[in-house]
């Protein structure tokens, strides 16, 4: 399960990447996103396309729930799930962008890093809910917020001795997040990189 990532490209450099998508994710710090903080997504909005800050966990299945409190999913996997079938149309498809992410080694260990090796921009596959409410954290009381995660899939041979069951679903391709935030069927793309495009490190890129 991929608790934490990074993302280091700039809003300039992001606005580039995604053609006719506007800014409105005011100041983003570059650097290490955990869960339920803030992240950059890129989302549907009325004129297009808009980067914005989302929390990272979507909400939980009731079942999953021991108390009021929701902590939030991560990453999502068993997409014929009714919880998030409802949340696959294209209006909820959202882009994350990355430089790494990380996995534990084990306890102790430290995390292993993973980057691109060749440097090309990379994004989660991801999904996006607007102005939910619930208790994240009980000092906070409820909240309202908009949401997300990410979907993951088999881990490719880089990941696979780190992490045996799963990595997150990463898209490399400009074809592929517009397939992705179109509403392609989204089956289709809970698929590993391939392997060798990964590159391992000690931190954060």
């Amino acid at each position: 399960m991929c608790n934490l990532y990074s993302n280091t490209t700039t809003q300039e450099a992001m606005l580039r990447l995604v053609e006719g998508m506007t800014d409105r994710a005011g100041n983003l710090t570059p650097g290490e996103v955990y869960p339920d903080q803030l992240g950059a997504i890129i989302r549907h909005s009325s004129d297009g396309l808009e980067l914005v800050k989302a929390r990272w966990g979507m909400p939980s299945p009731q079942f999953a729930l021991k108390t009021e409190r929701d902590p939030g999913v991560t990453n999502v996997r068993n997409l014929s799930s009714p919880h998030w079938r409802r949340w696959l149309g294209a209006e909820h498809r959202c882009l994350v962008p990355l430089t790494s992410f990380a996995e534990p080694r084990g306890k102790g260990k430290g995390n292993q890093w993973f980057a691109s090796t060749d440097g090309r921009p990379m994004m989660f596959a991801g999904i996006e809910v607007r102005g939910w409410t619930s208790l994240r954290k009980v000092k906070d009381g409820e909240t309202t917020d908009d949401l997300f995660a990410f979907l993951t899939c088999e881990p490719n041979a880089e990941v696979a001795p780190i992490h045996p069951k799963a990595m997150p679903v990463i898209l490399i391709e400009p074809d592929d997040w517009q397939a992705w935030l179109q509403g392609a069927p989204a089956a289709e793309f809970q698929r590993p990189l391939p392997d060798g495009s990964l590159a391992l490190g000690d931190g954060a890129t």
